[in-house]
């Protein structure tokens, strides 16, 4: 035993003072043989069994060791003194035993704290500091399994987190009701509970659900306690999880592993709370990423957006035209465009780089389709690869913008794809304003070529060319009407048609009609003209509209004859039926002769009896005079073939080489008239 201990072992005494008799018997031992055997007549020494103790406490034997030291002593034939000696140097030393193994236990315990703690400062991985507490806990309680559950906010209920040393898949998927099993006791007491026996303890709620997986776990014996946050002496503090330790034997736990545990739980806490406090963190700063990426995206819309306006504006104010806006709008959006009018056709088509666009063909129909599903939503729409938008004033269309180019619109680029419909617009009906009072101008004009008939026509041609109209170029002449209710809207109508004739287009309303003088091409037919401007004045007004066309005539006098023969064509038209439709004079067979100032007789005929005329000429036959004949005898074919000198079986024969020439109608009334006067026409020319 050390000297500077008292006899008892609970503190120092300054030197110890052996027994007079003690030393002298120690005395006599080192003279009469060695040390702890007993001579003949000699007491045996106590100290080499009190050096025994030390070196068993030093080597950290077990208790039974240290308490077998007495027996040795005794066998040894220690004194009764120094064997009581030694029996209280022996419950010192296993007290001793006691403290140490309870100081490395606690030196292993804080080792354990702090690297916790060092986990907590070098790991981000939440998932894994929870294994390596759990790990731990596991270890340092030398229990079965360990575990942790946390709580589901969104479900309602605890999960388990977090398990070691468990073999029980369903043990390792629970779920748990709030306040159910040791658990919900623990969360909602904020305070540890031990369970020397699960099975009996009455303290809290079992579920099957929860005995289900305890039992196939076989676990027995249960501590929990509780991961808190919150200040200790502030009073409100959050229950955030359980820590759990258990053996699948019943074990009673002590104070210190309850204390142990509720450290790591602690430091569970901590973990928990600065994960989600970095979660947090890591969240917001994704979102500050986000605002400024979209901050800056904004910024440079707004450029990009301020760009287009300045750029579109100074178009505004030269005076250009869509096709230049057109051209800056492909250029921003570097990609083509091109402007079509309210039918389809196209105004203007462009590249990105400001050259001309040869776009793929689209079908005119497909194309308003289009136009007025961006009319009813209000904005550019993509269909087949390509971005529409209906440029509007109001509720009319005024053009259709497509932009060729595959793929999403940004928001910004959409508005501004928009943003130049809309400046398209305002260019349009700008243009319109200045259309509709040049037309007024230049209706004046008209109605003076058609009303003037002892006007000089030097003076009308001189006043012509100050107004961009000249007379001395081919021009035709149509003449249009429409139902009463829709002639108000004809004028307005006829303005944006001659906006597709921006050299030598003017329009009038003259006797009850509107007249549209309008450069020929030379590319189409007066009829083609006709149709086509009886179909976009139909659709520009709403309403059924009927266009003759004459000409092509130049100068004023030759102008005015060709309206007259417009106006004699447009009536023969009504007689017929065809309203809404479009014609010349030369396109209405014998009404066209009688009616047209040309007198085309050779033409009329030629083209009534041609088949016929070309097969006798080529084969010596006498279809020609045949079907005269038969006309002539009221379609009796006896009669005929009395006239021509042959048999019946000819007559018929020759008629139906007839019909194969004409067409079965032939002998239908309109078509009998035609070839009749036709015939009487040939007849007089002979």
């Amino acid at each position: 035993m050390d000297a500077r201990t008292t006899a008892d072992g609970k503190g120092p005494a300054g030197p110890a003072r052996p027994p007079a008799s003690a030393t002298a018997r120690a005395g006599s031992r080192r003279t009469t043989g060695a040390p702890g055997r007993a001579v003949a007549g000699k007491a045996a020494s106590a100290a080499p069994h009190l050096r025994r103790l030390l070196e068993l406490l030093v080597d950290d034997a077990p208790a039974e060791a240290l308490g077998a030291v007495t027996g040795q002593a005794r066998e040894a034939g220690v004194d009764a003194a120094d064997l009581a000696e030694t029996e209280r140097a022996v419950a010192t030393a296993l007290r001793v035993r006691g403290s140490l193994r309870a100081h490395r236990r606690r030196e292993l315990e804080l080792t354990a704290l702090f690297d916790t703690a060092g986990d907590l400062a070098a790991s981000r991985d939440l998932d894994e500091v929870l294994k390596a507490i759990v790990r731990r806990a596991r270890m340092l309680l030398g229990t079965d399994t360990a575990y942790l559950t946390l709580p589901d906010e969104e479900a309602g209920d605890t999960y388990m987190r977090v398990t070691d040393g468990s073999v029980s898949p369903v043990f390792q998927n629970l779920r748990l009701e709030l306040g159910e099993g040791l658990g919900g006791l623990v969360a909602q007491t904020t305070r540890p509970y031990a369970s020397p026996d699960y099975r009996t303890d009455d303290r809290f709620r079992h579920t099957r659900n929860i005995n289900a997986g305890v039992f196939e776990e076989g676990l027995v014996a249960i501590l929990g306690v509780p991961l808190l946050l919150g200040s200790v002496h502030g009073g409100d503090r959050k229950v955030i999880g359980v820590l759990f330790a258990a053996d699948r034997s019943p074990r009673a736990f002590s104070p210190d592993e309850v204390a142990l545990l509720s450290s790591l739980a602690a430091h569970a806490a901590i973990a928990i709370d600065t994960a989600r406090a970095l979660h947090d963190t890591r969240a917001a700063l994704a979102e500050l990423a986000e605002v400024n990426e979209l901050v800056r995206a904004h910024a440079a819309a707004v450029q990009r957006a301020e760009e287009a306006h300045d750029r579109l504006t100074d178009l505004v104010l030269r005076g250009g035209g869509v096709r230049d806006v057109a051209a800056a709008v492909a250029g921003l959006l570097d990609g083509a465009l091109t402007v079509h009018d309210p039918a389809g056709r196209p105004l203007a088509a462009v590249r990105h780089d400001g050259g001309p666009f040869a776009a793929d063909s689209m079908d005119a129909q497909w194309l308003v389709s289009a136009a007025d599903e961006s009319r009813t939503a209000a904005r550019a729409v993509a269909r087949s690869g390509r971005w529409i938008c209906a440029v509007l004033a109001g509720q009319e269309l005024l053009a259709i913008m497509v932009l060729h180019r595959r793929g999403e619109l940004e928001d910004a680029d959409r508005r501004m794809f928009e943003r130049a419909g809309v400046v398209t617009g305002l260019l349009m009906l700008l243009r319109r304003t200045v259309a509709e009072t040049e037309n007024r101008v230049r209706g004046e004009l008209v109605t003076d070529l058609l009303t003037g008939a002892g006007r000089d026509p030097a003076l009308l041609a001189e006043r012509g060319r100050r107004l961009g109209v000249d007379l001395d170029r081919p021009h035709l002449v149509l003449v249009a009407d429409t139902v009463a209710e829709a002639r108000d809207r004809l004028g307005s109508a006829v303005v944006r048609y001659l906006f597709g004739y921006p050299e030598g287009g003017a329009g009038a309303e003259h006797a009850g009609a509107v007249v549209l003088l309008v450069t020929a091409d030379g590319q189409q037919t007066p009829e083609q003209v006709a149709r086509a401007a009886a179909v976009q004045l139909g659709h520009l007004t709403g309403a059924p509209v009927t266009v003759a066309a004459a000409g092509p005539a130049s100068g004023p006098s030759s102008i005015a004859d060709a309206h007259a023969e417009a106006v004699r064509c447009l009536r023969a038209l009504h007689v017929l039926g065809r309203h809404g439709d479009g014609a010349s004079a030369g396109e209405l067979g014998f009404l066209g002769v009688v009616l047209g100032d040309a007198k085309d007789v050779g033409g009329f005929v030629h083209g009534t009896l041609g088949p016929l005329l070309d097969y006798d000429a080529r084969r010596g036959t006498e279809l020609v005079r045949t079907l005269a004949a038969y006309f002539a005898a009221g379609g009796s074919l006896t009669r005929a073939k009395a006239t021509l000198h042959v048999h019946v079986n000819t007559v018929v024969q020759r008629l139906d080489r007839v019909e194969a020439l004409l067409g079965e109608d032939w002998n239908h009334p309109d078509r009998a008239l035609e070839l009749q006067l036709a015939l009487r026409l040939h007849q007089l020319k002979l």
